[in-house]
């Protein structure tokens, strides 16, 4: 499962989404997951999921490494559609006990479902065509009005790329010590969820050491470099607009309006 997390992963390549101007890419992903919550109809998922395919053909990341990332959220998501698919009032199609399963109770586990998958992969795509440098800017700059109010803009921007970058960083460690505990013996695969859980206790200590060395390292360097915040910093290679990704912003408006017409044609 360790291997299977996707989220702060950078996949290599050179298509049109590596290309396209990280901020573009920060607005689209935010824009998309709030289009997730505002239909009600399962007409709407689907261009949703049809946006999607079109942005990961154009990415060229294989499709087989994008739901790899679905597997660690499998039970939440397998739970999650359970529980709205027995226990939704409505129209009865099937009752046991306790349980009762309704058309809407189907109709409510089909739409989670998508939703929380659409959700999961639609975030990956970020992290997967974009690096920690370049969210990095694109953060200080989408937040940069507020630097008026006295805002910390630059700092909070590296905090969540030095978050990004150490995922996969702690999810490497994290998976030599599982190798290491099991070549002592450590058996993190059988039993039940409590003991599964019980016997993690061995790995996280040492994973938790690990990662507060590398924040120290961390912070000796960078103040080894004199790092102080942003004050008076220039960039290497300042991010500019190319027409790409005004065709791509023209793309994104797009989307929300054939969103926007599908939905409130379905609804009359």
């Amino acid at each position: 499962m360790i291997r299977d997390i996707t989220i702060g992963q950078y996949y290599q390549g050179s298509s049109l989404i590596h290309r396209l101007d990280p901020r573009l890419k920060v607005v689209g992903v935010l824009v998309y997951l709030i289009s997730l919550f505002c239909f009600r109809y399962v007409i709407g998922f689907l261009v949703a999921g049809l946006f999607f395919a079109l942005v990961l053909h154009l990415s060229k990341v294989p499709f087989r490494y994008v739901i790899k990332g679905l597997k660690p959220i499998l039970f939440l998501l397998i739970f999650t559609a359970a529980l709205n698919l027995l226990w939704t009032p409505g129209e009865t199609i099937w009752k046991f006990g306790i349980l009762n399963l309704t058309r809407e109770g189907i109709y409510k586990c089909i739409f989670m479902a998508l939703r929380l998958i659409l959700l999961i992969i639609g975030s990956s795509m970020l992290t997967l065509t974009t690096t920690p440098n370049q969210l990095t800017d694109a953060m200080e700059h989408l937040l940069g009005p507020l630097k008026r109010f006295g805002a910390p803009v630059h700092e909070v921007a590296m905090m969540m790329s030095i978050a990004l970058r150490f995922i996969p960083i702690l999810l490497e460690e994290t998976d030599k010590i599982m190798k290491a505990q099991m070549s002592r013996g450590a058996d993190f695969e059988s039993g039940n969820l409590m003991h599964r859980l019980h016997n993690m206790i061995p790995l996280l200590v040492p994973l938790f050491i690990s990662a507060t060395r590398r924040a120290n390292e961390l912070a000796y360097a960078m103040d080894a470099r004199c790092y102080n915040g942003g004050a008076g910093r220039t960039k290497m290679k300042p991010l500019k607009y190319n027409p790409r990704d005004y065709k791509g912003y023209a793309v994104l408006v797009l989307y929300v309006i054939v969103l926007i017409l599908v939905t409130r044609t379905v609804a009359i």
